[in-house]
């Protein structure tokens, strides 16, 4: 890609390392007991608060950071700490982005400070689209919003898998307003907190990244006002006329969503994928077997050599997605899936490796791969499956309708 140069400045060098740093003193040391508390670490976050890297201005420093390559050099190192913690932190950023993607500023200057509280008083975001029935297949959401003659939006339905859902203090919810268009007959609502009739469901028990919340989100006539449709009502119904019409209605709120956040995603596989291999590299340059180090052996370094290949290969890619997205390159071949695709399969196979590189050690809750492996599997699942960035990248290099 012509212009691209992995290199950091030392802006996004002085982050990575003070973001490290917060990583190996707080997050780590904290892992392993809230995956078995399978909690909220509200205490963490709290501590994340305090010191900046939880709060919006973060967030949108390194959002709009001139090379594009802060945030997910970041989000390697929160998730290099712990995937569960991780998760807990930037969780609120999914909807941020939602709310940043499709709303007006009046909109993101009014919702967005609330997603994330003060140092004082945390406060969670919740990005909520999928349901039951329609986890890939976007199309199929079911919860409708219905405007009244008052003007207010009336929704109904349930969302899953939303993480923070439930405990956040805004939710952005994708609805249908017009069932006959299928996905381009949808649109984005900001819920405010307290709502009357928003409220949590099953709250899900997880293989990985169990100190994430992840639940059900119940909208039982749930009343918000017209200022909460994103992007204003003359936007959405300038865009349903031009898809009665025939035309094209540009990217659907969701799914652009997802294509936006796709690298740093990806950055989250590469952060657990690099703990995986630097733990199996360090214990075999230490473990002695038949009175060499395991190291030595071409097998074990052979692995190591793969790993750590991948692990570079997943991140170059990501950086790559990132650049590109910043500066306005359009993902001709499918650039931010590709990242997504190779980043989440090389997680959970390094950490698989790491298992076995330890051997039953590897298998124990003693050593932290275990859960390393748990919490990687995720990324071949959430934000568009393995299966569904392979459809994305198969249409964009065939140029045919791919199904």
């Amino acid at each position: 890609m012509s212009g691209f140069c992995p290199e950091l400045g030392g802006d996004v060098l002085e982050v990575r390392d003070w973001v490290r740093t917060f990583a190996r003193d707080v997050i780590r040391p904290a892992a392993a007991e809230w995956d078995e508390r399978e909690e909220t670490p509200w205490p963490v976050i709290q501590e994340a608060a305090k010191i900046g890297l939880y709060s919006l201005d973060f967030f949108a420093t390194q959002w709009f950071e001139e090379s594009g390559l802060a945030l997910p050099v970041a989000f390697e190192e929160i998730f290099w700490g712990d995937a569960g913690i991780g998760l807990s932190i930037v969780g609120t950023g999914l909807a941020a982005a939602a709310l940043a993607s499709s709303g007006t500023p009046e909109q993101m200057g009014e919702w967005l400070p609330q997603m994330f509280g003060s140092e004082n008083d945390v406060k969670l975001g919740a990005f909520c689209a999928s349901e039951p029935d329609a986890g890939s297949d976007v199309g199929a959401i079911r919860t409708r919003a219905v405007r009244d003659p008052s003007g207010d939006w009336i929704l109904n339905g349930v969302k899953t898998w939303a993480t923070n859902g439930g405990i956040a203090n805004v939710h952005v919810v994708v609805a249908s307003v017009d069932p006959a268009l299928g996905a381009r007959g949808q649109a984005s609502f900001v819920i405010p907190p307290d709502t009357p009739g928003l409220s949590m469901g099953q709250k899900f028990k997880k293989h990985g990244i169990r100190a994430s919340h992840t639940a059900e989100v119940i909208l039982d006539n749930v009343r918000v006002p017209a200022s909460c449709l994103l992007g204003g009502p003359e936007k959405l119904e300038s865009r349903l006329a031009r898809v009665r019409n025939g035309e094209r209605s540009g990217e659907q709120g969701a799914m652009r969503t997802f294509e936006t956040t796709r690298p740093s995603v990806a950055a989250m596989a590469v952060g657990i994928a690099r703990a995986g291999y630097e733990y199996a590299r360090d214990y075999a340059v230490e473990r002695e077997q038949f009175g060499r180090k395991i190291g030595e052996n071409q097998a074990i370094a052979f692995l190591l050599a793969d790993m750590a290949t991948r692990v570079d290969m997943a991140r170059m890619l990501t950086w790559r997605a990132a650049w590109m997205a910043r500066n306005g390159r359009q993902f001709e071949q499918a650039e931010g899936s590709m990242s997504k695709l190779v980043a989440g399969e090389t997680a959970v196979w390094v950490t698989e490796q790491a298992i076995q590189i330890l051997g039953g050690a590897g298998y124990t809750r003693e050593h932290p791969v275990e859960r390393f492996h748990r919490d990687a599997k995720i990324y071949t699942i959430f934000e568009g499956t393995s299966e569904i960035q392979r459809l994305i990248i198969g249409r964009a290099v065939t140029g045919l309708p791919v199904r």
